[in-house]
């Protein structure tokens, strides 16, 4: 996902409670986060310096912007499944490998037996077959925007779309390992498009998630590097209120950016969010339609060389996905 004139808000803090099943404190994962990014930056820097795909500049449209370019990239074929390992070793800048289209299984018993997590994989390796619906617009409360994007890619064309649904399959793996219900909103090209935002947070309320994600990749400039947890505004427009969900979702955000730095070695974005690897947005349909706790994550730029070689490393997103997991395991727990 890229940035093309958002409405920003500044990160927020955590000190909000909201009523019901959702009022948990927030302020243990805020710590982790601190303290994990701390150590996340000299971590970040030795495994990035592997290098990975040559960046060879791109638009210059500020944090986030993408070119149109970076938007026809076209997806590949799945190809057999990369090591699932999550041991220390540097990431190649080889072809990246998925790990493979898994069916649903049922839930193992474990500490998160009876909890519903749906994982939305950002965007759809379909969208690039299906412009004209993708750009029709829906009404996501605050302001109307299209159904979905293409998302973004890295400079030798490894999609956003590929990396997403890869992420997806792992951390639903994991999940199902401890007991929980997973949901993905699409899967095994099905739908061969989409769904539109406004139906990928419809999936996680009819669900009842106890909590949900939506997993992308950013499109920003070079030199532009790290994550960052995309956390809901409190919105009261049309079909959009946020207000019931908007602090737990804060601590869902805090508790899986402090679990990413820890488990992943990577630091917060150097570009958006002051270093707190937390931003609040009001502009995103996913969100803003949301009933039900659910973050947005950024796992690096794509754009980006160094971000790229991690990206492309299927053991990191084996990483990338633990630390996902962790940090949801966490907000369930308490």
């Amino acid at each position: 996902m890229s940035y093309v004139g958002p409405e920003f808000d500044p990160p927020q803090p955590e000190r909000r409670e909201s009523p019901g099943r959702f009022r948990r404190g927030p302020m243990v994962a805020l710590v982790a986060l601190v303290s994990g990014a701390l150590l996340g930056w000299v971590a970040y820097e030795a495994v990035g310096s592997s290098g990975g795909p040559g960046s060879t500049g791109g638009s210059a449209g500020g944090p986030g912007s993408s070119t149109a370019a970076e938007r026809s990239a076209t997806s590949g074929t799945s190809s057999p499944a990369s090591s699932s390992s999550s041991s220390g070793k540097s990431p190649s800048s080889a072809s990246p490998r998925d790990d493979g289209k898994r069916a649903d299984t049922p839930a193992a018993s474990g500490p998160l037996k009876g909890k519903v997590i749906v994982i939305d994989p950002g965007h759809n390796p379909g969208n690039f077959q299906h412009a004209s619906e993708i750009n029709r617009k829906v009404d996501i409360g605050t302001n109307w925007k299209e159904c979905d994007t293409t998302g973004t890619a890295t400079n030798a064309g490894y999609t956003e779309a590929r990396f997403t649904l890869d992420v997806a399959h792992r951390l639903r793996t994991l999940l199902q390992q401890q007991g929980a219900t997973v949901k993905l909103t699409h899967d095994d090209g099905s739908p061969s498009w989409g769904p539109c935002v406004d139906e990928r947070a419809r999936i996680g309320n009819t669900a009842h998630a106890d909590a949900a994600i939506s997993i992308h990749a950013d499109g920003s400039a070079p030199g532009n590097r790290g994550f960052h947890v995309i956390l809901p505004a409190s919105v009261h427009s049309g079909a959009a209120d946020t207000r019931p969900i908007a602090a737990a979702s804060h601590e869902l955000g805090a508790s899986i950016a402090g679990n990413f730095v820890r488990v992943t070695g990577e630091a917060p974005s150097n570009y958006i969010g002051d270093g707190t690897g937390l931003v609040t947005r009001k502009d995103l349909g996913g969100l803003n339609l949301s009933t039900v706790p659910k973050v947005f994550i950024e796992c690096g730029n794509m754009r980006d060389s160094k971000d790229a070689a991690l990206l492309t490393s299927g053991a990191w997103r084996q990483k990338a996905a633990e630390g996902i997991s962790e940090g949801i395991v966490s907000f369930l727990r308490g």
